[in-house]
């Protein structure tokens, strides 16, 4: 365990290096905590010595370690308040009658990554919800655009290749569905579509392979995948310490733009949860805070990713403050 002193040195190391990716030297610890240089320098060695602290060469200041970071926000941390006029505005959001919950939670999170400027992601889960409508957009005379809506608010949509069939077969199925399946919870609608749409279909149209194909898969995609928002998807490449490396800054663009990836960030805890480095699925320069929401409709994952030298304390007193707006609803 730390003395008390070196608790203080390395949480003023880890906040002040959060400000800026400037290796923490003993000079600006001693004005602060009032003690001689040697005492400091003698304190970050001990520190370097247990693995909290990292040189990044000989004659720099010290940066916390992956190590030191998670002492800190094991032991050290304490969650920052919002300020009342942060607060206000989250609850603002969530008192307009005219936003349903999931847009209520997707405007929250949008602000949330603009104060921090971090990456915000909501993971949803559909399993409870259903089939509100299905519609067909022509885009020309061999295409036309598949849609599928939930009661969630969720858009699921297929190309349909019209080159067989024509906008009234299609009108035929799509009115089909909204007559027989609306209402269905999301997960059976695979099942209807192929037992209960497909016989009929089959009877009255005769080139109906296209379209019965483009809304299956659009059903199973919605069946099988979380429904995902991400905030501020740019806002990493803004770190100094991605942005003069472009292997790194192209790696982490594909990273947000795989679904599936982003879909392991799913929280299966209660709490507020902190992933560092190599503890997350998405890369090992990361952190991710991330805790579970659960509601009337169903539940999901709330998450704030930032770089290892994030402002762990603020981050996670909005995971906070939003998570109760969310539940209260």
């Amino acid at each position: 365990m730390l003395s008390k002193r070196q608790n203080e040195i390395l949480k003023l190391i880890i906040e002040e290096y959060g400000k800026a990716p400037i290796p923490v030297g003993s000079k600006s610890i001693c004005n602060i905590l009032g003690v001689s240089s040697a005492t400091v320098r003698n304190e970050m060695s001990a520190l370097e010595n247990m693995g909290y602290l990292e040189k990044t060469h000989i004659s720099s200041g010290r940066v916390p370690s992956k190590e030191g970071y998670r002492y800190y926000v094991d032991n050290l941390m304490k969650p920052k308040d919002m300020t009342g006029e942060e607060v206000l505005n989250l609850q603002k959001i969530f008192q307009n009658k005219s936003l349903v919950l999931s847009d209520a939670i997707s405007k929250s999170l949008e602000i949330i990554s603009e104060m921090t400027h971090y990456t915000a992601v909501i993971l949803g889960d559909n399993s409870e919800s259903k089939l509100k409508k299905v519609e067909v957009v022509p885009i020309n005379n061999n295409s036309a655009i598949a849609i599928v809506i939930t009661d969630q608010g969720h858009i699921e949509n297929k190309k349909i290749d019209m080159e067989d069939t024509n906008i009234d077969e299609i009108g035929k199925i799509v009115e089909l569905i909204n007559k027989l399946i609306v209402g269905t919870p999301i997960t059976e609608v695979p099942e209807k579509l192929e037992f209960e749409i497909k016989p009929i279909i089959n009877r009255y149209i005769t080139n109906h392979e296209a379209i019965y194909n483009a809304f299956y898969s659009a059903f199973k995609d919605m069946r099988d995948s979380s429904d995902i928002i991400v905030k501020g998807k740019n806002n990493m490449l803004e770190f100094e310490e991605f942005s003069s490396n472009a292997s790194k800054i192209k790696d982490l663009v594909n990273k947000f733009d795989d679904n599936n990836l982003v879909s392991s960030i799913k929280e299966d805890s209660s709490g507020i949860n902190i992933y560092i480095g190599e503890e997350n699925s998405i890369d090992d320069d990361l952190t991710i805070i991330k805790t579970k929401y659960n509601t009337n409709s169903g539940e999901g994952t709330l998450a704030i990713i930032g770089p290892k030298r994030m402002e762990y304390d603020k981050v996670v007193g909005l995971l906070e403050v939003l998570k109760a707006c969310i539940e209260r609803e």
